[in-house]
């Protein structure tokens, strides 16, 4: 009697574990961006929540093509002043907690591109020395060493940035892992980060469903999204995440009430292998929304 006990309790022991393995295996992370709102709390708040696997520093708006880098971070601080270093701590303090954090370039902005191979070169070598594993006296965001790189490629040149990509990725060789990270619009391929991403080099790829109407959701609608999401399983990377505006007021169009994703989106493509979670612009909007709250037990 005590050793069917026994077996039987090893049973459900194993019967739960196997249970957990699945829920784990379905499961996704939140990625935000923070930084263009100074009202949004610090970092070390942001990552204090709970509700986040991956932070996007937004952002490295101007570089490449003889232009000097520059960085803004909203109301957060002054880079020109040196009082960005401070972010070292946030930085640290969300590593602590197992959250990759990712310098986003580019953004909205027209102030950057790439001209050439050897331009690439250059942004990388800059990249790796003032953010990442490398050393410089000007590094924007202190001594901290950030996970990796955010493509948020969206104006300018379209050409070189497999380059970039290939070069930062090079850099993995001397120690820490650069991770590469990519934020292509949903009409598939992107225009500008088609040719990076089938490098196969990037590690997560959350694609903007917003500001584009023949692939996001609207009107009660979610074909389109759907359609876009299956092409998007072609990209080589790990992992593919759902980009959206974490309020109404976050993005021009493409906003997904909390229901509608829970109910109608998020069922559909967890069944996806390359699915990895949701991402949401932008951390301000998030708090003010509510909207990792409402979905993150369904992500």
């Amino acid at each position: 009697m005590e050793n069917r006990v026994r077996t039987e309790t090893l049973f459900l022991f194993l019967t739960l574990m196997m249970l957990s393995l699945v829920r784990i295996s379905v499961s996704g992370g939140i990625s935000i961006y923070w930084g263009q709102n100074g009202n949004e709390g610090t970092l070390t708040s942001t990552c204090a929540t709970g509700k986040y696997g991956f932070v996007n520093i937004a952002f490295l708006y101007t570089f490449g093509s003889g232009r000097t880098p520059q960085i803004n971070l909203a109301g957060h601080c002054n880079p020109s002043s040196g009082g960005c270093t401070a972010v070292s701590n946030g930085i640290r303090n969300c590593q602590n907690k197992g959250i990759k954090v990712m310098l986003s370039i580019g953004g909205g902005s027209s102030s950057y591109s790439l001209s050439s191979t050897s331009d690439a070169k250059n942004v990388a070598d800059y990249l790796w020395n003032n953010f990442l594993g490398g050393s410089s006296s000007s590094r924007p965001l202190g001594d901290a060493v950030l996970d990796g790189i955010d493509f948020d490629i969206e104006t300018g040149s379209t050409q070189y940035w497999d380059d970039l990509a290939r070069y930062l990725s090079g850099y993995s060789k001397q120690g820490k892992k650069v991770y590469l990270t990519a934020a292509p619009q949903c009409p598939y391929p992107d225009s500008h980060l088609g040719r990076a991403l089938n490098t196969g080099l990037f590690d997560y790829v959350w694609v903007q469903f917003y500001n584009n109407q023949p692939c996001q959701y609207s009107s009660g609608n979610v074909n389109n999204l759907l359609n876009s999401w299956k092409k998007w399983m072609s990209v080589p990377t790990k992992k593919i995440f759902l980009g959206l505006p974490a309020a109404s007021g976050a993005a021009g169009s493409g906003y997904i009430p909390v229901n509608v994703l829970n109910s109608q989106i998020l069922p559909v493509i967890k069944s996806s292998s390359k699915y990895g979670g949701v991402m949401l612009w932008n951390k301000y909007f998030d708090d003010k929304n509510g909207y990792s709250a409402a979905i993150m037990s369904n992500v």
